[in-house]
């Protein structure tokens, strides 16, 4: 069935994020998290593992040239790193 409903923009957008996330359709999350609050069970596949961040992005790694072949070499680099 088809229906229209209003929701926030802020749920909305995380809404949508979680559903790519997770490689489905945002109906789907929607479907199931009525079922979820509704206590019913449902026919639901489960969601796809999150990426980590260095599969995301992988590609991207060496793509900028800082000049310095390990900055890990140079103990200067590393000066203050997480502090505030």
């Amino acid at each position: 069935m088809k229906t229209t409903l209003e929701i926030p923009n802020g749920l909305y957008r995380k809404a949508k994020i979680k559903a790519a996330m997770d490689g489905r359709k945002l109906k789907d999350l929607v479907a199931e998290g009525l079922t979820l609050v509704l206590g019913e069970k449902g026919p639901f596949p489960a969601a796809k593992e999150t990426p980590s961040a260095y599969t995301v992005l992988k590609e991207a790694c060496g793509c900028v040239d800082s000049g310095v072949p390990d900055l890990a070499s140079n103990p200067r680099h590393m000066e203050g790193f997480g502090r505030e």
